[in-house]
């Protein structure tokens, strides 16, 4: 109990004194951000689970990073089974699901209506809200009173919060921003490939017009009388 105390209070002078770098130490609040890259097969359906808790908050955006036609259907189930969010052959989304029940949200991937070509799919979630009340107040068991330079831990838990919240968001612009540029390459890449395949196509269909051109030109010259003698 002393050792803890002795702890906080040192985290509040440091954090007085260096109010900068208070987001180093520690943070007062679970926020899950987890992102997936997979391969949906053509005529193939895929789900995925994710457990919540009461009142927590779900955010899920995804694209389609490669795939004849970049697009999917795309719906998220509540644990009741009531559809939340539904999407139909588009290529990327964003839902947030707020006041979440408890139990299991499940959002699928459907690409059955797709016979012949699979898609690269990727997804990132976001979960707030996800711990208990009583265990974000915990600490406030161990303070008494504000630090020896006036400075209460509340505004230490505000500043690392509000640091860990700018921080999230770069990660999540960062990660959205790679998905772009991935599908963007895979764009590149298939249009490259389209090009120099019709390119090949083009070279020999002109060479055996080429080919035909001349044939039927020196034909035109060619005696074809036999001459006796």
């Amino acid at each position: 109990m002393e050792a803890a105390r002795a702890t906080l209070r040192l985290l509040a002078v440091f954090g007085a004194l260096f109010p900068g770098r208070s987001a180093v130490l520690a943070s007062f609040s679970q926020s899950l951000d987890s992102d997936f890259t997979f391969t949906l097969p053509a005529g193939r359906k895929e789900c995925f689970f994710q457990t919540l808790k009461k009142d927590a908050s779900l955010e899920i955006e995804y694209q389609v990073l490669d795939g004849s036609g970049l697009d999917v259907d795309f719906f998220i189930t509540s644990p009741s089974g009531h559809v939340v969010f539904s999407d139909s052959r588009k290529s990327d989304g964003v839902h947030t699901v707020v006041d979440t029940e408890d139990g299991d949200y499940m959002f699928c991937f459907d690409n059955t209506f797709s016979a012949i070509s699979e898609k690269l799919v990727f997804f990132e979630l976001i979960l707030d809200n996800m711990e208990r009340d009583e265990e974000v107040e915990d600490w406030k068991e161990y303070v008494q009173g504000t630090d020896v330079l006036d400075m209460k831990l509340e505004d230490i838990m505000d500043t690392i919060n509000n640091v860990k919240a700018r921080l999230g968001k770069s990660v999540h612009i960062q990660t959205v921003l790679r998905a772009f540029e991935a599908r963007d390459r895979n764009i590149q890449e298939s249009n490259f490939d389209r090009v120099n395949f019709w390119s090949v196509v083009n070279v020999v269909v002109m060479t055996m017009i080429s080919a035909v051109q001349v044939y039927l030109v020196r034909s035109l010259f060619e005696d074809k009388r036999k001459i006796r003698t």
